[in-house]
């Protein structure tokens, strides 16, 4: 699946974000634990070179917890500072003590010149990924828009979260082009890309394959699918028998079957789910 989509506000935002770096001490950058490698922008850890940086994967409640610890293992191998988030109050406290252990030598050393430091971190990510989620947890009232598409946050924002502390909400940042197919892909699973510009029945088929790979039998009973499995279009087709997604004259009604198996998998209805394992080789070192 070949997969170009780099609108004009993703451009200007690239522009913006590259300028605020230069002011501010800290990035937080967010990818979903269920994708921890396609869900991150290779650009974003380039620009952000040089900074201190945590990682947070968020979405944890809906990724496979074992896979969560072997990516954490990973990250921290590569000296990525690296922390789980499922948006419950207390995985909120943990990051915003893991922002506070990132800048303390910073705010050390202003210290001891006698000034009590703001600290001023970036929130960067791919689109949809819980950016402004975040932010409004960590602040504890809702002041940055959400929502389940790409696209919502448009502009920057500074959010004022603790007396000393201030993050930048940003918008969602793709590369302009996704040369890794398979990366776009899984991008696209996630909601990261806009649905309307896809091949809809080639991605719910992919997600389908990918998540029968991973938990045949959850699989199996959310859709009422029988062994062996079918693939491609007959996959999908047994998807809409299952489901009862029938069109008069018992044609199968894929269209809402590539909607259902999308929207599911998204909500985590089909159970906890990662798809991608952390590389078997040494990772490479944070620089």
């Amino acid at each position: 699946m070949q997969i170009q989509w780099y609108p004009g506000h993703m451009a200007r935002a690239k522009r913006l974000l590259g300028e605020q770096l230069r002011r501010v001490d800290a990035v937080i950058e967010l990818c979903d634990a269920r994708l921890p490698y396609s869900s991150r922008n290779p650009e974003l850890i380039s620009l952000a070179r040089g900074k201190q940086r945590l990682l947070v994967l968020t979405k944890a409640d809906l990724a496979d917890g074992d896979a969560t610890a072997r990516w954490l293992q990973y990250f921290t191998r590569s000296g990525q500072a690296a922390v789980k988030y499922d948006a419950s109050p207390a995985r909120t406290k943990d990051v915003l003590r893991r922002i506070e252990r990132l800048t303390a030598p910073l705010v050390e050393r202003q210290a001891a010149r006698g000034v009590k430091k703001t600290v001023r971190a970036m929130v960067v990510g791919v689109p949809n990924v819980g950016k402004s989620t975040l932010i409004n947890r960590l602040n504890g009232s809702p002041v940055a828009a959400v929502g389940d598409r790409p696209g919502v946050t448009r502009s920057n924002q500074w959010v004022r979260v603790s007396p000393y502390l201030e993050l930048l909400d940003t918008p969602g940042l793709l590369w302009p082009r996704l040369d890794d197919a398979l990366a776009a892909q899984r991008l696209a699973w996630l909601g990261t890309i806009r649905d309307q510009i896809l091949d809809a029945h080639a991605l719910a088929i992919s997600l389908l394959e990918a998540m029968l790979a991973q938990r045949p039998q959850a699989v199996a009973s959310r859709f009422h699918l029988h062994e062996p499995f079918a693939q491609g279009e007959a996959l999908l087709d047994a998807v809409c028998f299952g489901r009862g997604f029938l069109l008069p004259g018992g044609v199968a009604d894929t269209q809402r079957a590539c909607a259902v198996v999308l929207d599911e998998f998204r909500a985590g209805k089909l159970g906890r789910l990662t798809l991608e394992e952390p590389p078997c080789e040494n990772p490479p070192t944070n620089d």
